[in-house]
């Protein structure tokens, strides 16, 4: 799935590798491969696979609709599906998982059927030995158990309710969906409507015979409610608490109450909300678990959905599916292209600053990056906002692209950066009322402890995380504030305070924000990361922001961040994570140094103001002489994660920041 570099034989290293390196040519043949990889809009499209549970759902949906895609498409799906399968027979909650979940095995199984493979077949064998050794769908997480119902290969009465009636409660309920982070908001919403309406595919050959694959041939005899709490060791990341306990004890009290009162009306409010999610997004949806629930909903309305589900079908293969190197698969998000190009842009300025790279290079590039950036600023709120629970949007960036319609913070924050760095270079410009209106976003976002969570403000208390029920998740239940999404404003509001002086009252803000990365910091110097992997990113955030706000070498938090970092440093120069480290919440060395994780180190030991040159030295040596001839470099471990246990693929990354960490090495030591 990724080449491995090569690492030195011994930790006794010769002499040439404490040589300064002439990075010259590094750098230019980076810019090149930027360049080559550019797309005529501007931005860097890429791959943006890794989560094993997306593409079941969606083959389950194709399967259920009838709109399976054609031989060529199919052998492609399943060269994605083997390509990840575990040598014990399963499949792990995301492509290099070093567990296998039956949470993914079970869908991935039951998708390898659906597109017509043999229960003979070799890796189908496997599949499904470890199924049944490990106790079968029965202990899937919550999520697997879910689209399994939908299928009609498990029961209804074997998950514990979902009653879309909580989108009736007042909204300063303490339980209202309201609250809840919008990733795991906009999820339980469809879900609640098909929960509601029992919503399952008719039973066909295909599906019984599953149903005795599956279960070991016991499907008919299982007691399914006595089943609700079963959950497989390999998917009991958070286990259930007592309070979640309680919660399904109430809910299930709601489930018993006379459907008639209130289950058509709360039907039609959870419809009514993703109709409307459908349609400030461009029927793109927040991201693939709810574009592909949202689809199933208007699958099972029948005629009264048709439109609904004809308009939104196109829009996986435009947005969510991605041929690449290792199959066809689903990405995590529409695209990955506004965040991936602000870290360009910025990367490609740290290059013109050295001057090692003409700007008859640069130049093109970033123009046409620039437009992609003026492109897809949000300019418009969602109507009714506080009807549908929505923050503000208008000035704001996105993950991806314009169209999306759910500006963050910390895309906000580095679109801003980026439109600041071009700004009067050139044309048509990002009008200034524009970039004013991201400032005041900014603004608005910030949490009541100084930090900056991701698409809105902290709606409610940590306890609420207690009753997350998905099992294989952790922190999904609240938008917290982070390192990452803080750092990211806080340089951004001080790029504001030199571009608007006097306009906002920011310095009490990034005073604030500062206070709260400075809290994150841990005992042993490290910053703990939460959307990569982990103490390497973190550290680079926290590290930037608080130097650009004027944190001094002799900083106690810089000195220590820096001191933790050399402490971690290989023989060979490198830095290595291993994905377990975001899972764990402790450092995890990696088996191979890493470009993206050197290259974060590097920047951050830059900015600290190192004055270990020699290690630094080792460290863009270690990049340099991993950049292929093209100058690219090569696939490498999964670096990007979510809600701590999922790794995904960012793999611009392995492009962008060798560049960028070169650069502002380089500009220092010339």
């Amino acid at each position: 799935m990724f080449v491995q570099p090569r690492t030195p034989s011994s930790t006794t290293l010769p002499p040439s590798v404490l040589e300064v390196p002439d990075v010259t040519q590094t750098l230019r043949r980076a810019v090149d491969n930027l360049a080559r990889l550019q797309a005529p809009s501007g931005s860097w499209p890429a791959d943006y696979g890794g989560p094993m549970f997306l593409l079941p759902m969606w083959v389950a949906l194709a399967w259920a609709a009838k709109r399976l895609p054609d031989a060529a498409r199919t052998e492609r799906l399943l060269t994605y599906f083997r390509s990840v399968q575990r040598a014990d027979g399963s499949i792990g909650l995301h492509a290099e998982s070093t567990s296998g979940s039956m949470f993914t095995t079970a869908l991935s199984y039951v998708s390898m059927r659906l597109l017509g493979v043999d229960p003979g077949d070799a890796g189908l064998t496997r599949m499904r030995g470890w199924i049944h050794d490990h106790g079968t769908p029965l202990g899937a997480a919550s999520w697997g158990k879910f689209t399994l119902c939908l299928l009609g290969l498990a029961e209804w009465d074997g998950l514990h309710p979902l009653p879309p009636e909580l989108w009736l409660l007042p909204r300063d309920a303490p339980l209202h969906p309201s609250k809840l982070w919008c990733h795991a908001r906009q999820v339980y919403l469809p879900m609640a409507w098909l929960y509601g309406s029992r919503a399952t595919v008719p039973l066909t050959p295909l599906l019984a015979a599953l149903r005795e694959e599956l279960y070991a041939g016991r499907y008919a005899t299982i007691d399914w409610k006595r089943e609700r709490d079963t959950v497989s060791k390999a998917d009991d990341y958070r286990p259930a608490t007592a309070a979640l306990a309680a919660a399904n004890q109430a809910q299930r009290v709601i489930e018993k109450l006379p459907k008639v009162l209130f289950r058509q009306r709360a039907l039609d409010e959870c419809l009514h909300h993703i109709r409307y999610e459908d349609a400030v997004t461009s029927d793109l949806d927040i991201g693939p678990v709810n574009a592909v629930l949202n689809m199933f909903v208007h699958h099972f309305r029948g005629e009264a959905g048709r439109a609904d589900f004809e308009r939104g079908w196109p829009k996986f293969d435009q947005a969510y599916l991605w041929d690449g190197h290792d199959g066809l698969k689903m990405q995590g998000y529409n695209s990955s292209e506004l965040w991936d190009l602000a870290f360009t842009v910025q990367a490609l300025e740290a290059t013109r600053a050295t001057n090692a790279v003409p700007d008859s290079l640069l130049a093109p590039v970033l123009e046409k990056a620039h437009a992609f950036l003026r492109d897809n600023q949000i300019l418009d709120d969602v109507p009714e906002p506080e009807r549908h629970y929505r923050h503000r949007s208008k000035g704001g960036w996105p993950f991806s692209t314009r169209a999306h319609g759910w500006p963050i913070t910390d895309c906000t924050a580095e679109g801003l950066r980026c439109a600041l760095l071009l700004e009067g270079r050139f044309t048509p410009a990002i009008p200034t009322s524009l970039l004013r209106d991201a400032v005041s976003l900014m603004l608005s976002w910030q949490n009541d402890d100084g930090g900056w969570a991701t698409y809105e403000k902290k709606r409610a208390g940590g306890w609420l995380e207690s009753l997350n029920p998905s099992q294989v998740f952790g922190d999904i239940m609240v938008d917290y504030s982070y390192v990452e999404c803080t750092s990211a404003c806080v340089q951004a509001l001080l790029a504001a305070k030199a571009r608007f002086p006097g306009r906002f009252d920011l310095e009490a803000r990034i005073a604030r924000g500062l206070d709260f990365i400075r809290s994150q910091q841990r005992p042993d110097g490290s910053f703990e990361g939460s959307w990569a992997v982990c103490f390497t990113y973190g550290t680079w955030f926290a590290v930037k922001a608080l130097r650009a706000a004027g944190a001094s070498d002799d900083d106690p938090a810089v000195r220590r961040a820096a001191a933790f970092l050399l402490g971690k440093q290989r023989p060979d120069g490198s830095w290595s994570e291993a994905g377990d480290t975001c899972r764990e919440r402790r450092w995890v060395e990696g088996e191979h140094g890493q470009v993206a994780q050197t290259s974060w180190a590097l920047s951050a030991l830059v900015h600290a103001g190192c004055t270990d040159e020699a290690a630094m030295a080792r460290a863009a040596r270690f990049l340099a002489g991993r950049q292929e001839r093209d100058g690219s470099w090569a696939r490498e471990p999964l670096v990007g994660v979510f809600n701590r246990t999922c790794l995904i693929n960012y793999d611009n990354y392995r492009h962008l920041f060798p560049l960028w960490a070169l650069a502002e090495w380089r500009a220092r030591s010339a």
